[in-house]
């Protein structure tokens, strides 16, 4: 991807709307509009030295003709991608924006790669590698939450505390690095109490951040939402109730349920995925119940949250005490009260109907705040956390070793010891130790920023993106 060619894409979304715009970037984006845009006004668009919009027209030639247009138009480098950049709204038919796409190439742009304009903004500084892929994650989010992270990191939440860390190790390291060329001088360029200090602090900078990344440490996907019971509660009723369709058999008769059904659902703005297990039957001995019975244990276990469904019209079995005894990340749902009761749950549990509705709103607001009550404070979306885990870990590594290294530190495991032996059968002092550590943590922050990159890293990243961003 040469950043000096000039590029053009679709930037709206797929499919027809009232507007959608084709994004231009690059040296001759004002060369590319002079042969197919007419101002309504009459401007010379090589005079516009700020940004603006220009009202006008995008000639097409046949058959589409002249189609109105609003040109975006940012002539210097405080755009996007730091270069002149423009944007034409117009129509959002697929064949107007395609024609218009084709019409600007035609005048001597090509066809952006996937993610490119991303990528020479993240080139050019307007933006970070954390704050590049926040743009992805903006664009993939499936979720209210996963959106407001993906917002929180592109404004950044964590592109923040990344750089202070880094700019507080560089002045650490150039203190140390001052004391090491005036050795043979009477100059304390830092006290060994300070150091220690303020190297505790980035380490514990260090471990915040990577608590915040052990909650995305995986890909992004559907929340699992497992509905348990004993046989005949009403769990298939009630997952056709939450999906609002037949998704599963309902029948009188216990034990219809064998294997596991799943449907994907939208709660409260969450894509979360209903787990319908068989019902649990301690009785049930023959080879088909009991692999139903593994494979109900097994959702349960991978279950984000667990819906532990119980029969209003009957009381407790000895099976289901038992289980309210066992502490789990569970919701109580009481099921089938639209009928007479003869329940002796003593504990608070969401009652519901499915036949009625009843209750239903309020078991969705219970699965958000379940869902919800760890994540609200994450500023890391999951692709950064898959990508940053192990340089904040050895990051973290090398300022305890540093820290360690510091007179009055107490080496840990060995390593220190390891490291000082060879320190010594190098001559070097603890301070050059010190300092070496230093290094190894900026130059794993620095591949957490991008400050540092190789074009795999980029590939992998940008790749993912769709054309037009």
């Amino acid at each position: 991807m040469n950043a000096d060619d000039t590029i053009a894409a679709i930037a709206s979304a797929p499919g027809g709307a009232c507007r959608g715009l084709v994004r231009i970037s690059g040296p001759a984006v004002v060369a590319c509009l002079s042969g197919c845009f007419r101002c309504s006004r009459g401007q010379d668009l090589a005079g516009l030295a700020h940004p603006t919009v220009v009202p006008g027209r995008i000639a097409l030639g046949d058959p589409l003709g002249d189609v109105p247009a609003d040109l975006y138009l940012w002539p210097g480098p405080r755009s996007y991608t730091r270069q002149p950049l423009a944007e034409l709204h117009t129509v959002g038919a697929p064949p107007v924006l395609h024609a218009t796409l084709a019409t600007v190439c035609a005048a001597g742009a090509r066809l952006a790669g996937p993610g490119e304009f991303t990528l020479r903004a993240f080139l050019a500084g307007r933006l970070d590698l954390t704050q590049a892929e926040a743009v992805l994650a903006v664009i993939d989010a499936g979720s209210r939450i996963e959106l407001d992270i993906a917002l929180r990191q592109l404004a950044g939440g964590l592109a923040g505390p990344l750089h202070q860390l880094r700019n507080q190790l560089l002045d650490l390291l150039a203190r140390v690095e001052a004391g090491l060329d005036f050795v043979d001088e009477d100059i304390e360029f830092i006290a060994d109490d300070d150091l220690h200090q303020q190297l505790e602090d980035v380490a514990q900078g260090l471990a915040r951040l990577a608590a915040q990344l052990a909650t995305r440490n995986r890909a992004d996907e559907p929340f699992r939402v497992v509905l348990t019971g004993w046989p005949n509660v009403g769990k298939s009723s009630l997952m056709n109730a939450l999906a609002g369709t037949q998704a599963a058999l309902v029948s009188p008769h216990a034990g219809t349920t064998r294997d596991y059904l799943t449907r994907t659902v939208d709660i409260a703005g969450l894509d979360c995925r209903l787990v319908d297990t068989a019902g649990w039957d301690t009785a049930a001995s023959e080879p088909v119940a009991r692999s139903a019975k593994t494979l109900a244990a097994q959702q349960t276990g991978q279950a984000h949250v667990q819906l532990f469904c119980l029969d209003a019209t009957r009381p407790l079995n000895a099976w289901e005490r038992d289980t309210l005894e066992t502490p789990a990340n569970r919701i109580l749902v009481l099921t089938k009260t639209d009928l007479p009761h003869a329940t002796d749950l003593r504990c608070q549990a969401i009652a519901t109907s499915s036949h009625t509705g009843a209750g239903l709103e309020a078991l969705q607001r219970a699965i958000y705040q379940s869902l919800t009550a760890d994540r609200n404070d994450s500023e890391v979306v999951a692709g950064t956390a898959i990508r940053c885990g192990d340089s904040l870990r050895r990051a973290a590594a090398a300022v305890r070793l540093a820290q360690q290294a510091v007179p009055g530190g107490e080496p840990d495991a060995g390593k220190l010891a390891n490291a000082r032996k060879l320190a010594d059968d190098q001559q070097v002092g603890g301070d050059e130790l010190v300092a070496a550590e230093l290094r190894l943590a900026l130059d794993e922050l620095a591949q957490v920023v991008g400050a540092v990159y190789t074009e795999d890293i980029l590939d992998r990243i940008f790749s993912r993106f769709c054309i037009g961003k």
